[in-house]
């Protein structure tokens, strides 16, 4: 009989305890650097204690503190707005099209932001009189914030307020873009689904004969297969990491690139990496006209 009176599921316990009271210590004791807090969570995930979803929520809690609101904002130039004195045929379109919840509402230029429309608030009027709605009834108070404000107080405000939308605005007062509280909570818990999304099992949704949905884990193999392309798979798995060589630098919402015959638009991305894509084929005018414009760069460099 063995000396040791230790049961095995008492011995397996054991190193459990251990790195969890390191990691407890770490984390209500004052640690040396965020390093260090990290390494005790990432230890803690390749011991099962923690599942890589709660590791990834875990490092975005603590970059949302670092980062500023300029660094995750919609730029003004890509607001969808609607204009103040706009009547139902002019904005609804609008409304229908972006299929947002929200849209900042603007006077003479998109300086001038007077209030935030609710889709929702639309249609309570819509119903009573369609012809006769006057859009300065709809109308939320805006809410301004500076392009330096911080993630994590950010959001502290959007749940105190229950505002859902916030316009940026630059240091000389103008409006610089908006952020809205999915934009602050997705730098948390990764991709929230929206509008563009397509089911967990599908890499590339098909719209029409040129435009594509396509999610940026999507192997380049599968990518080729699809569109009959002969992107090299040579230095990346996934088309994301192609795109992202491509761009030179983790790109934003919004943001567009032309390669290899194919335009790919930003429909989400985070402070990390890249996640769905538009992807429209271009027509051989189109492809003509990228390469002459890329053999001019060649040359004037």
């Amino acid at each position: 009989m063995s000396d040791d009176n230790t049961s095995p599921s008492e011995s397996d316990e054991k190193p459990q305890r251990t790195l969890l009271e390191r990691i407890g210590q770490a984390l209500a004791g004052e640690p040396k650097d965020r390093e260090e807090i990290l390494a005790f969570l990432h230890e803690a995930q390749n011991q099962a204690l923690i599942d890589p979803d709660a590791l990834y929520m875990m490092e975005g809690v603590m970059s949302v503190a670092d980062m500023q609101v300029r660094d995750i904002m919609i730029p003004r130039s890509k607001m969808v707005v609607v204009e103040r004195e706009s009547k139902p045929a002019g904005f609804l379109p609008i409304v229908i099209d972006s299929a947002h919840s929200r849209f900042p509402v603007i006077g003479e230029n998109r300086d001038e932001v007077v209030g935030i429309l609710l889709a929702k608030d639309i249609l309570q009027f819509m119903q009573r009189d369609s012809e006769n709605v006057e859009l300065r009834e709809l109308l939320r108070p805006a809410v301004f914030v500076p392009e330096s404000k911080r993630l994590n107080v950010l959001l502290k405000e959007f749940r105190q307020s229950r505002n859902h939308m916030a316009i940026v605005v630059d240091e000389y007062g103008g409006v610089a873009g908006l952020v809205t509280i999915e934009d602050v909570l997705e730098q948390i818990v990764g991709e929230i689904e929206d509008e563009h999304d397509i089911d967990e099992d599908v890499f590339i949704l098909r719209h029409d004969n040129d435009t594509y949905t396509v999610k940026a884990l999507t192997p380049i193999e599968e990518f080729n297969q699809e569109f009959g392309s002969n992107l090299s798979d040579e230095e990346f798995d996934t088309i994301g990491g192609l795109v992202m060589q491509g761009f030179g630098h983790l790109p934003k919402r919004g943001e567009v690139l032309n390669l290899s015959g194919f335009r790919f638009k930003l429909l989400r991305s985070d402070s990390r990496r890249i996640h769905l894509m538009q992807v429209v084929r271009l027509s051989e005018e189109e492809q003509a006209l990228e390469e002459g414009t890329n053999a001019s760069d060649n040359i004037d460099s």
